[in-house]
C-alpha cells in the first residue's frame, strides 16, 4: 500500500497515511481520462449559438432583376448564402452537446487521475483545515506553508462556506468537494490538496 504524510497547516509532518491501492496506486489509463475530460468539457457547453438561415433574414422578397437578358446570372433572391447580408448556409443552430459516459469509465477515469498525482508527488494530505472566519490571507498561509503550487485544487470532504469562500479570489485556486470531485478538475491543477476526512470519503465511495 502506498504512504503518504499528512501534514498540519504549519506544514509540519504529524502523521503516515496508508492510501488504497486500488485507487491512488492503479496503472493511469490515459484513455479513460481523456474521454471523461471530453464528456465534462462537451457538458459545460451552453449549445446557444445560431445563425440565421435565408428564410430568417429579413428583406429579399422581391427578384433582383428579371431570369433572362440581363447577362448576369439568375438570382430569386438577395437573402442567399451568396449575397452580403445574406443567410448563412449550414450555420450552427441551438442543440445539446451533452453525452453519457460508462459508469465503470468514470470511476476508472477518476481513479487514474488520483494515481497519477500521487505518483507525481502532486498530492498532499491535510489532517484538517479549520477557519474562525473568512479570511483569505490564512488560506494562503497555509497553502505556502504546505508547499502547494499555484494552481491548486482544494478537495473538502463536504461543503464548507468559510474554507470556500475564503478560497475562491485566489488566482489559480479552486475547492471542491467529495461528492463533486471530477477528472477535469484534478488534471488542470498543479498539486491537490486533499483534507484527511476526504482521502477517507474517497475510499469509502470508490474502494
Amino acid at each position: 500500500m502506498p504512504k503518504i504524510d499528512v501534514l498540519n497547516m504549519a506544514g509540519a509532518k504529524v502523521s503516515e497515511l496508508e492510501l488504497c491501492e486500488s485507487i491512488f496506486a492503479i496503472e493511469p489509463n490515459t484513455s479513460a481520462m481523456h474521454i471523461a475530460v471530453v464528456n465534462y468539457l462537451a457538458n459545460q457547453r451552453q449549445g446557444t449559438q445560431s445563425t440565421l438561415t435565408r428564410s430568417e433574414v429579413s428583406g429579399g422578397g422581391k427578384k433582383p432583376w428579371r431570369q433572362k437578358g440581363t447577362g448576369r446570372a439568375r438570382q430569386g433572391s438577395t437573402r442567399a448564402p451568396q449575397w452580403y447580408h445574406g443567410g448563412i448556409a449550414h450555420g450552427p443552430k441551438p442543440r445539446s452537446y451533452r453525452f453519457e459516459i460508462n459508469k465503470k469509465v468514470k470511476r476508472l477515469a477518476l481513479k487514474s487521475a488520483l494515481s497519477s498525482k500521487v505518483a507525481a508527488s502532486e498530492m498532499i494530505v491535510l489532517d484538517a483545515l479549520t477557519l474562525d472566519a473568512i479570511k483569505t490571507k490564512e488560506v494562503v498561509k497555509v497553502l505556502t506553508a504546505v508547499k502547494a503550487a499555484k494552481k491548486t485544487l482544494i478537495v473538502l470532504p463536504e461543503k464548507n462556506d468559510v474554507i470556500y469562500r475564503s478560497a475562491r479570489n485566489i488566482e489559480g485556486v479552486n475547492v471542491t468537494f467529495v461528492n463533486t470531485l471530477n477528472v477535469y478538475d484534478i488534471l488542470n491543477c498543479d498539486s491537490i490538496v486533499v483534507l484527511k476526512d476526504a482521502v477517507a470519503k474517497i475510499e469509502e465511495v470508490y474502494a
